[in-house]
């Protein structure tokens, strides 16, 4: 994918599969890396502020190599995984059961899940809006969503530290273990993002009610949790 530019509709498709196919062997070490070790906190309290029962059918969305899958299925719920990339889905330990689908043309039916996970994709969705009304539509009325996403620090000095380490750092990292081009692509992909709230007007507009947003450790990430209507 060329870091340059930014490609949109079916272009961005495409990029985006090929990058994270060409990715997939070291993405979760990146992760880590990138994060310092805090995504697995982070996706561990997203989980819990679910609120489902024991046994729940959990789509896991963008699931990649399987992070979110697997938290989910620890803290006793039955995970679907998905994602555009089918060599992320491939590399995945643990994953049990696997469908490659892009995200705004699920192949499930309506009502089929009792909530889903999305971890730092929307950004990666070629049609955000159509993508959030899918999962309007695979989950039951009454189900539960979380999302977490990139952000930035509100405090300036932690705003400033967290763009040196994000535009600058991460680049160099990704160049180290895995692919150049891909991961200084990923900090430029933060331009796809909407404000938060717009992105809470979507999920409204996709179905959901108690629409929440709040930022994690000060900004580093952000979480959206929404119920199904009834």
């Amino acid at each position: 994918m060329d870091p340059s530019r930014l490609p949109y509709g079916s272009e961005k498709t495409r990029q985006v599969r090929a990058m994270f196919d060409a990715i997939a062997p070291r993405y979760e070490l990146v992760n880590h890396v990138m994060t310092l070790g805090l995504d697995a906190r982070w996706r561990r309290r997203a989980v819990i502020d679910l609120r489902l029962p024991t046994s729940s059918l959990v789509l896991d969305l963008a699931a990649g190599t399987g992070d979110f899958t697997r938290e989910l299925e620890r803290r006793g719920l039955r995970a679907v995984a998905t994602d555009l990339s089918f060599a992320m889905l491939e590399i995945g330990a643990g994953v049990r059961v696997r469908v490659q689908a892009d995200g705004a043309a699920l192949p499930f039916a309506d009502g089929s899940f009792d909530g889903v996970t999305c971890g730092y994709a929307l950004r990666n969705f070629s049609d955000l809006a159509a993508t959030l009304h899918e999962i309007g539509r695979v989950v039951r009325p009454g189900g539960r969503v979380v999302l977490l996403e990139v952000a930035e620090p509100r405090n300036a000095l932690l705003r400033r530290g967290f763009r040196l380490w994000f535009h600058r750092v991460v680049p160099v990292v990704g160049s180290l273990f895995s692919d150049r081009d891909a991961y200084h692509y990923l900090p430029k992909s933060t331009a796809y993002l909407p404000p938060s709230d717009v992105i809470a007007d979507l999920l409204r507009d996709a179905g959901f009610v108690a629409v929440n947003h709040r930022l994690v450790m000060g900004g580093l990430s952000q979480q959206f949790t929404a119920t199904r209507s009834a």
